[in-house]
């Protein structure tokens, strides 16, 4: 009887420690690593054109401060000329000064009269553009108080996607070139961008479909931002499909993850 407990006891402890030799050794083996493309992607921003539309606080209290101004200024030169000479007209009505010496070319109020029909020709530019009127996300003259944020078409699978511009990184090159390469590759060369910096920005990442994935399950993108030059052209380019869209169009258009990673680095 003692005999059989024994072996039953034995085959029981040898059980035991084949199992946890077994869990040792799977976790203490690494598992394979992981490959991730890497990608730069490109923020190109149309800084605004004109200061933005004032909210009804804001305008009253630039009133309030303009006014405060005005009480506690000192008279313009031009006050003070038109004073003296009102001063020598009432002398010269009196008959105290000779109208020879005294006689003016051309008074402050002949100036301020040419100044106010200058001022009345003058017509501001309409806030509101005609791009703005036809909703033409593809031209740069819209939304002037807001900044625009540059999206373009590309192909992620089967689908295609509106997105920053975006391209794959080679080796031999910097996370900042790739970026340059990719804005060129996406766009053409007419637009003339100022890159802020050699350091990215934002971060996202995506994992391929299992249809389309090869030896990379998926993509590491890395963000690095710049400013579209005041004297840029558009793109040119007719085969680029592109859009340029302030942040509540970028909303609207880009997917809920991917808009919240590029959110993140939005002025």
């Amino acid at each position: 009887m003692s005999f059989l407990i024994s072996r039953s006891f034995l085959h029981t402890a040898r059980a035991i420690l084949i199992r946890q030799v077994s869990t040792k050794t799977a976790t203490t083996t690494p598992a394979a690593k992981e490959k991730w493309d890497l990608y730069a992607g490109v923020l190109v921003e149309r800084l605004p054109v004109i200061t933005k539309t004032m909210a009804p606080i804001e305008a009253n209290f630039k009133a309030m401060l303009d006014q405060i101004e005005f009480e506690n200024s000192l008279k313009s030169n031009h006050e003070l000329r038109k004073e003296m000479e009102k001063r020598q007209a009432e002398l010269l009505k009196a008959g105290k000064i000779d109208l020879d010496s005294e006689a003016l070319k051309q008074t402050a109020q002949d100036l301020e009269d040419a100044y106010n029909d200058e001022f009345s020709k003058f017509k501001p530019a309409p806030r509101l553009t005609e791009a703005d009127q036809k909703n033409d996300v593809k031209s740069l003259n819209r939304k002037l108080e807001e900044t625009l944020v540059l999206l373009t078409e590309q192909k992620l699978g089967e689908k295609s996607y509106y997105l920053l511009p975006q391209g794959k990184h080679t080796a031999g090159e910097s996370l900042r070139q790739t970026a340059e390469r990719a804005l060129q590759e996406n766009v053409g060369d007419a637009l003339k961008v100022t890159f802020y910096g050699n350091a990215p920005v934002g971060f996202y990442k995506y994992k391929y479909p299992n249809t389309s994935r090869q030896e990379a399950i998926g993509a590491k993108v890395f963000f690095f931002r710049c400013a579209l030059k005041p004297d840029s052209a558009n793109i040119v380019d007719k085969k680029a499909k592109f859009q340029w869209l302030d942040q509540s169009g970028l909303q609207k258009t880009l997917k809920e993850s991917y808009y919240h990673s590029v959110s993140q680095f939005l002025l």
